[in-house]
């Protein structure tokens, strides 16, 4: 079992992307994932020194962050990788999302989804930056030998907590 916490479009929210990671951590992710439109190098900065390994998707905001590809975990799209046995494709924009993994992840959006369709998992944690509505937003993913538990995290504008939305799908089939 390993649980990722999963973040995307900060743009220039330092301090909602501070809030997310950390709320994040406290929720025991073991593994972040940021879905792209990362803009803010302090973000890459966050992520680094958080204590946890993470790997970032370049945005269709984020070229001024390719002088900075070797100091950080940043991958380009679509990228695969493998965590707890699970076949993993991260993605920022939502195009071509083929069930070629088990989990499908992207940004851009800026709109929580989640769907399980023909054994693949495709979530968008939905914006932190709380630009096309007054709630910031981020997802963890708890992934198990059998099960993908989905739990979505929302905190509007000026408040203190995260409220919790859960979903849990049956995994059916390895990729």
């Amino acid at each position: 079992m390993i649980k990722i916490g999963i973040i995307s479009d900060t743009h220039k929210k330092l301090k909602k992307a501070k809030k997310a990671l950390t709320m994040l951590l406290e929720n025991g992710a073991e593994f972040i994932v940021h879905a792209g439109d990362i803009v803010d190098a302090e973000v890459l900065e966050l992520l680094k020194n958080c204590g946890k390994r993470y790997v970032a998707v370049y945005g269709n905001n984020d070229s001024h962050l390719l002088s900075l590809h070797k100091e950080y975990n940043l991958v380009e799209e679509p990228y695969y990788f493998k965590l707890a046995n699970t076949k993993f494709k991260l993605m920022h924009l939502p195009y071509y999302m083929a069930t070629d993994a088990e989990v499908v992840l992207s940004g851009h959006t800026h709109i929580f989804h989640s769907e399980f369709q023909n054994g693949t998992l495709f979530l968008n944690p939905g914006e932190v930056c709380a630009r096309n509505k007054p709630v910031s937003g981020c997802a963890m993913l708890e992934v198990t030998n059998t099960t993908f538990i989905v739990t979505h995290y929302q905190r509007p504008k000026k408040a203190k907590y995260f409220t919790q939305e859960q979903f849990s799908y049956t995994r059916i089939k390895n990729v």
